[in-house]
């Protein structure tokens, strides 16, 4: 008789980048896309504080900025 002992995998963590993309940024903190993306358009989140933009243009949202902006309560 065969005995085959299956060890569970190791867990992997990951901690994010300061900068993140929004579809990132929506899965660790549990905003919508469509609620970061409604927050930069009315001016809610200010670029170079709580997100900024890639030579590319791409938006990237600045964790620490965002965790200010939480504690500001604004």
């Amino acid at each position: 008789m065969n005995s085959f002992v299956l060890e569970a995998p190791q867990p992997v963590f990951l901690a994010a980048d300061r900068y993140v993309t929004i579809k990132v940024y929506s899965a660790i903190s549990g905003f919508t896309v469509k609620a970061i993306q409604r927050k930069i358009e009315n001016g809610v989140w200010v670029e170079r504080r709580e997100f900024v933009r890639a030579p590319d243009g791409h938006i990237f949202i600045d964790r620490e900025g965002v965790q200010q902006w939480l504690t500001r309560g604004v």
